[in-house]
Order: structure tokens, then sequence, then C-alpha cells
């Protein structure tokens, strides 16, 4: 039986409002955003435990939740995501975090909630979680479930026996000593260097994350080493969302020690895993759309953005009907593109959009390409109508996913011919049907970012 990844640290309800902004308030010079999207999430240590159990399936989060509606939705959103909670108490609210973004740019954080956790006696449950851990992930968010006495006794305890890896804050406890790997970015560390950080805490091993620059690490050997990010892990040119990159640096380190990797593999292992999460969409690709009411999306909200097949298949399996899945890199979204979805989606009930990430499209087009960043093709993919979901993928071909969506009809445009295509075989292995749909002449993403590029020429 696996051993379980134990996750401790704050928890929060994360909420994403998406919109525009083309008007002032008549009540004060402020732009007035009108909501097209909202997502919600677990934040802080719940979001670290949700992507931990996308790759183990025993994940225990040890964090402290209210009795009140937020902690109840955060709670659903932890379960349903395969998270085991133990509870510690809560005095006072969940805390909330609530970004507001028009066309991408943050405009507003809201944050409520006054919770604090009182010290105390741990619950059996929480003690109970550390003794057949497999390796302990800190994400400390300064909300006091880190200082709590008894269970920095427990993490202490732990780190003698298994991989502890502890991401700070700067309104946090300190790590405790003896943890393998201690993960602050570069505000946290405060001007300090990592090899003296790891001697303040007393660790085998200090990473200092510097986002697109990879990270630094200073460990008990003496060695200090800068793991650059990999060219295959790089984001695009557009805008992208490092919300939970942290989380996703700290927990992927915590997978390979405890998998028995040394510290030097575990931070490369970390460097590409969170810049492959930002450049495919970053905390909004794990995250639960919520309906705004907007005419034309039907009774089940927005259309899903996310990188988990198995999330989308028992979304849409949900309805009646006929599941329609289609694929490609949609670089440079065009009229062709838009009437192949256009008639994809009247073959069945829900249709799918299989995404090429970022890196994925770089293999596949070269250097030069994506010309947009996965997050934004997904976003304009998931404002069409006939769309009910986009699937990020980072392979060069969909076949993993479509033999985990198992959709009834795969289509693609024309200019393939069905030898062209080796997921066809997981299609019709699986029951579908493989349509092929007749293009649009004249046009292509290739095509047009040739000829913007031949009109700039000779303009300059």
């Amino acid at each position: 039986m696996a051993r379980p990844i134990v996750v401790v640290g704050d928890c929060m309800l994360d909420i994403d409002i998406d919109g525009s902004a083309t008007r002032l308030s008549p009540e004060a010079p402020v732009p007035v955003v009108d909501a097209e999207r909202v997502w919600h999430r677990p934040g802080g240590a719940g979001l670290a435990a949700v992507l931990a159990a996308r790759t183990d399936s025993d994940v225990i989060l040890v964090t402290a939740i209210a009795d009140d509606a937020e902690g109840h939705e955060l709670t659903e959103l932890l379960e349903s995501a395969g998270v085991t909670v133990a509870r510690l108490r809560l005095s006072g609210t969940t805390a909330c975090k609530t970004r507001i973004r028009a066309t991408g740019q943050s405009v507003l954080r809201l944050d409520h909630g006054d919770g604090t956790v009182p010290a105390g006696t741990l619950p059996a449950p929480v003690v109970e979680a550390f003794d057949d851990a497999a390796a302990v992930c800190v994400a400390d968010y300064g909300r006091g479930v880190t200082a709590h006495p008894a269970l920095r006794t427990l993490i202490e305890s732990a780190a003698q026996r298994v991989p502890v890896v502890w991401d700070p804050h700067p309104r946090g406890a300190d790590p405790v000593a003896g943890c393998r790997l201690v993960t602050p970015n570069q505000g946290e560390a405060q001007s300090c260097s990592a090899d003296a950080l790891r001697q303040k805490w007393q660790a085998h091993g200090v990473c200092v994350t510097l986002g697109s620059d990879g990270a630094v690490l200073s460990t008990d050997t003496g060695d200090t080493t800068h793991v650059p990010v990999p060219p295959s892990a790089r984001a695009g040119t557009g805008r992208t969302d490092a919300c939970g990159a942290g989380d996703r640096f700290a927990v992927a380190a915590t997978r390979a020690l405890a998998d028995g990797a040394d510290i030097v593999t575990a931070v490369q292992a970390a460097v590409t895993a969170a810049s492959r999460f930002v450049a495919t969409g970053g905390a909004v690709a794990v995250s639960t759309p919520v309906a705004v009411g907007t005419p034309g999306r039907g009774t089940d909200g927005p259309a899903m953005i996310t990188t988990d097949a198995a999330q989308v298949r028992d979304h849409l399996r949900a309805r009646p009907g006929k599941l329609v899945a289609t694929g490609g890199c949609f670089d440079l979204l065009h009229t062709g593109h838009v009437r192949l979805l256009h008639q994809a989606g009247q073959l069945g009930d829900s249709l799918v959009v299989l995404l090429n990430s970022d890196a994925s499209v770089r293999r596949l087009k070269g250097p030069g390409r994506p010309v947009t960043t996965a997050l934004d093709r997904a976003r304009v993919l998931a404002a069409l109508a006939c769309v009910d979901a986009v699937l990020i993928f980072d392979e060069s071909s969909p076949e993993s996913q479509l033999e985990t969506l198992r959709p009834d009809v795969w289509v693609k445009g024309g200019d393939y011919t069905e030898a062209d295509l080796p997921e066809a075989a997981v299609v019709r292995g699986n029951g579908g049907e493989v349509v092929l749909l007749p293009t649009v002449a004249g046009y292509s993403s290739s095509k047009l970012i040739r000829d913007a590029a031949m009109t700039e020429r000779g303009n300059s």
C-alpha cells in the first residue's frame, strides 16, 4: 500500500474573477469590471494538496478550516480532488482571497477571514497522518498553522525519518531544524544567500526560486548550484499567471525526494514542473468554473479550462448525449478554426478542445511558436459558445488524453488523412468515430503569422 504524502499549512478559498473593463464608474474614477468568468479553488496549502493529488492517490492535508460557508465549499473542493483533510481547530472565519482581473490585468485583490489556530492537543487524525508518511510538504501562508507548538514538534520528528520540504512565508514561522529542503522565493529570502539561510534554518538544502531564471540551491555538502529552466519548459511570450507556481515547485520536490532522488535532482524536477505549470495556465487550470449568469452557456456555467483529462471526462459525461473532441494548437484563432469548432459541436452534445501546451507547440512548430500562450489560447477557445471544456496537454500527440476521455467522436480538419493521425487507433479502439471535416481555404495560423511578419518588415 502506498504511503501518503502529507501536506501541512494554511488553507484558504481562492476566487478568480476575470472580465473586461471598458468604462469608469460614475461614482468614482475606478474601472467597472464586467465579470465574464469565475473560478473557485483551494488556495494556500489547499492548492499544494490538490496539485499533489494529481499524481498521488493518497494525499493528506493537515490544516485548519472553519465551520462556515467558505469552509464547507473549501472542504468539498478538496475532497472532490481526492484530498483527505485532517483538521485542526480554527477560531474565527475561513480565509478567502478574491482576485479581480480585467483582460488579464489584475485590478484588485480582496481578502477576508479572521481565523486563528489556537494551541492545544492535536486531534488524533493529525497525529496519525504523520505515522506512515512517505514525505511531508509544508506550505506556510503565514496564518498560524505552522506556528502550532505541538504540530512543529511532530514535523521536526518526521524530518528525522522522511523528507520534509518547507515552503516558507515572511509572516510565518521559521522552518523546523532538519528539513531536507526549504524553498523560499527571492522576496522571502530577503536578500540573504541560499547558503546563509541553510545555516540559519539548519536545513540539508535551501533553494531560492527565481521564477523564469530557475533556482539557486545550497546543500550541506558545501555546494551552490544554479538550476536553470530547461528550454522545453519555458512559457511563451504572452501573459502568464504564476499563481501557485511555488506550491507546484514544493510538491514536485517533495515527490522526487519521496522517490529517493537526491536534492539536486529533486530541484531540477521541481524547476521543470513549476515552469510547465505556469506555461499551461497556472492555477486556473486546476480551478472549478462557477456560472456567472452569462447567456448562451446554459446552466453548467462557463467552459472548463484544465490539464486533467479525468476531470473533463467526469464533468461532461455527467450530461446526457454524445461527447465530441477535437484538438490542435489554435495559435491565432481564425475563421477556419471557428468554423471547424462550430461544425464539431454540431456532431454531438458536448465539445472538448484538446489544446497543445506551449512546449508541445514549440516541438511541433519550432522555436518561434506559439505566438500566444496556452492560457491565452485556452481563454479564447473557452469564450466560444460551442466549446464546453478546454484540456491543455503537454505531449506532441493527445493519445493518452483520448484514452482517458474516450470521446464518441474525434474531429480533425480535412487537411489530415486518418493515416496521419496516430490517435485514431485509440479513438476507434474505445468505440469512437473519427470524422475529418473540410477546412476553409486560405486560412492558416502559419500564413497569418508569415503575412504579418512581411507587413511589419515592409513598414520598417
